[in-house]
């Protein structure tokens, strides 16, 4: 078994087969160090035939040794570094919220709750729908980033969010209408919340935040209401997204601690994949290309130089410690990459281990893993899927089968 996070790197290497341990941790309210190193520079650790940057390398030169030092000044450079590189800057907190309720049907065991904030432009409106076991407090919550607006108010059961399926076993489920955060379409992308907190008729700030980013704000506003619903215990919520929405969930989970869980479904291209894996799967130009409105202008910088990032995925999922991370792929998902978000699901394994969380539950570091198999560690889980792209039933079957929200 690997006992360190140097072993784990190297054993990832096609050629190793070893088992992993891992560690976990999280930061509130500390001032953050500006990230001015360049992936140049930065230390880089081997992961699957590349060279990537080492989440626990600083800027300064030197690496972490203490959670304490992950804290208080790792972990606030590596947010910035993504803020000011990949996903902008998140919009500020709303000057005022307010939730309305609307509960309809058996027992009120279906909520659908208004979220209104205001910022300095005005006000915005989106929807939370909210789905609770018939009986008893549920054992958890799935927050859904639901980016398909296919959660209504009278949901069916399909794979994607099947809703009597999750309240059968147990558990919660809350589905955020995306769409109404901010649709997803480059010619109105602003008229949800962002147009909030910027003039309309001024052109956004270049590394401002676009869609994915308002979404991953909306979850955070989405979790302000859970954290008052007597039915909801906010201890135990997991944000998850499919494709898009996964994106938009891993930066809700790395820069939001409150969510003890975070759910990355085929998530690709600046989501759970490596960037550095640029040629394989969706490259970052053809996400620019194809979706102008998901990221700031400022990420273009990267378009078809990926090695120039000064950060990288595994770093991001490395954020969410000490929550657990969950990365979920599906093995014909060419366009997502699963073998790229495998690879960065090893490499944020060493800050899981500062935090000594124990392993990543996989038997293996090779290449591909076995599917339809859960692996669960005390931090991090992981499956890979047979079949193409798409949330289904075989995700929420490992997904609620796993216990996620215990150690």
């Amino acid at each position: 078994m690997v006992a360190g996070a140097v072993a784990l790197l190297v054993a990832v290497l096609p050629a190793e087969e070893s088992e992993i341990a891992v560690t976990r941790s999280a930061t509130v309210g500390v001032e953050r160090t500006p990230a001015v190193a360049t992936a140049a520079v930065r230390a880089a650790i081997p992961l699957g035939g590349l060279e990537v940057p080492d989440p626990l390398a600083l800027d300064s030169g030197g690496r972490v040794t203490s959670v304490r030092q992950w804290e208080q000044q790792r972990r606030p450079q590596l947010l910035e570094a993504f803020q000011d590189n990949v996903y902008g800057s998140s919009l500020p907190a709303p000057t005022k919220t307010t939730f309305s309720e609307d509960s309809s049907g058996g027992g009120g065991s279906a909520k659908k709750v208004t979220i209104t904030v205001t910022g300095p432009e005005g006000t915005a409106s989106f929807t939370l729908r909210l789905f609770t076991p018939s009986s008893g407090k549920p054992k958890g919550t799935f927050l859904l980033i639901d980016h398909r607006g296919s959660v209504g108010d009278d949901p069916g059961s399909g794979g994607y969010a099947p809703v009597s399926t999750i309240t059968g076993d147990g558990y919660a489920l809350a589905a955020l209408n995306a769409e109404e955060v901010a649709p997803d379409d480059a010619g109105s992308y602003r008229n949800g919340v962002i147009n909030a907190f910027y003039p309309a008729g001024q052109d956004l700030p270049a590394d401002a935040g676009r869609t994915i980013s308002a979404w991953a704000w909306g979850a955070s506003r989405a979790m302000d209401y859970l954290q008052t619903d007597p039915d909801i215990d906010p201890s135990k919520v997991a944000v998850i997204g499919h494709s898009r929405g996964g994106k938009a969930a891993l930066w809700a989970g790395a820069q939001d601690p409150r969510f003890p869980v975070v759910i990355s479904n085929n998530s690709g291209s600046t989501g759970a994949k490596l960037a550095r894996r640029d040629s394989s799967g969706e490259s970052i130009s053809a996400i620019n290309s194809q979706f102008p409105h998901w990221f700031p202008e400022t990420y273009k910088r990267f378009d078809g130089n990926a090695d120039a990032l000064p950060v990288d995925q595994n770093e991001l999922l490395a954020l969410i410690a000490p929550g657990r991370v969950v990365v979920a792929s599906a093995a014909d998902d060419g366009n997502a990459d699963p073998q790229g978000e495998f690879l960065s699901y090893l490499g944020a394994a060493p800050v899981y281990e500062l935090y000594g969380l124990g392993e990543t539950g996989l038997s293996s570091a090779s290449w591909p893993p076995a599917t339809g198999k859960g692996f669960r560690g005390p931090g991090m889980s992981y499956h890979l899927r047979s079949g193409g792209h798409g949330l289904e039933d075989a995700d929420w079957q490992i997904y609620l089968g796993s216990n996620l929200f215990t150690r």
